[in-house]
């Protein structure tokens, strides 16, 4: 057995480096040590592509997508819950308004109050979902596809870069007014004009005077100490932020998924 095919020769850390069967004797017996030179550029390129398919990563980015996957459907349903406050919410105080004629219409600005608390919660668990439905998003469209079409140059860019700085510092993706907006086009606005229009419905319903023109209708939104000014300021501020931020928001931002593919014909099974 060659001398050289043991560690510790001449007090150094070496190794013996495997040559080609045909080479000469010589050039079989070379020993790199720590002071080698480092392989090309070329060589490490190809190991790195070669490790991204090793089942050691594959199996730890497995369970880093299914937490993340997980971690989502919690602030899912945590977006779900606060709907359906909502809704509970105006159903109970619709029932009470429409029951008797001495229940004020006001009581509707309570149910507004608390419609835009819902909301303004709804949106900040919005960020939070929607921050981490990127990494999902990011790891689907880096990682998961090319896997699946089983083509290495996909997995290029700086994708690996962006989740372990979004893993070290967590930022929002989106603002609140974004945020807000996304929300309410989704479900809010319904409930909103449903709100509004049922409010109108008990003013014309059990109004202490006929409704006859535009000056009996303003009269009618006057209640105890409130006047009607500040009534119908409220109903028109309402229905003009409501509409107002569901279109502006609509326009600069594309939402959470596109409404129809390219290839929409093919999925249907």
């Amino acid at each position: 057995m060659r001398a050289e095919r043991f560690i510790g020769l001449c007090c150094k850390r070496s190794y013996p480096v495997n040559c080609r069967p045909g080479a000469p004797l010589g050039a079989r017996g070379i020993v790199a040590n720590q002071d080698t030179a480092v392989a090309p550029r070329e060589e490490r390129t190809v190991s790195l592509q070669r490790s991204i398919y090793d089942p050691g990563y594959v199996n730890a980015m497995s369970h880093f997508y299914r937490g993340e996957l997980g971690r989502i459907m919690v602030w899912r349903q945590r977006l779900d819950m606060t709907t359906n406050w909502a809704i509970t919410s105006s159903t109970a105080i619709i029932t009470i308004a429409f029951s008797t004629r001495e229940v004020p219409h006001i009581i509707f600005f309570f149910n507004l109050a608390i419609v835009a608390v819902l909301l303004w919660i709804e949106s900040r668990r919005y960020r939070f979902y929607d921050a981490f439905r990127a990494r999902v998003r990011m790891l689907e469209a880096h990682f998961l596809v090319p896997m699946v079409m089983e083509n290495r140059e996909l997995l290029q860019g700086e994708w690996k870069k962006l989740v372990c700085e979004d893993l070290i510092l967590p930022c929002f993706k989106i603002t609140k007014l974004e945020a807000v907006g996304r929300r309410m086009k989704r479900n809010y606005m319904f409930i909103f004009i449903l709100i509004l229009i049922a409010w109108l419905t008990k003013i014309f319903l059990h109004a202490t005077a006929p409704i006859t023109d535009v000056v009996s209708f303003y009269h009618a939104l006057h209640i105890g100490h409130i006047p009607s000014w500040f009534v119908a300021l409220i109903f028109v501020s309402t229905f003009i932020s409501v509409i107002s931020i569901t279109i502006y928001v609509s326009k600069r931002s594309s939402g959470e998924i596109s409404e129809f593919g390219t290839h929409r014909s093919l999925w249907r099974i």
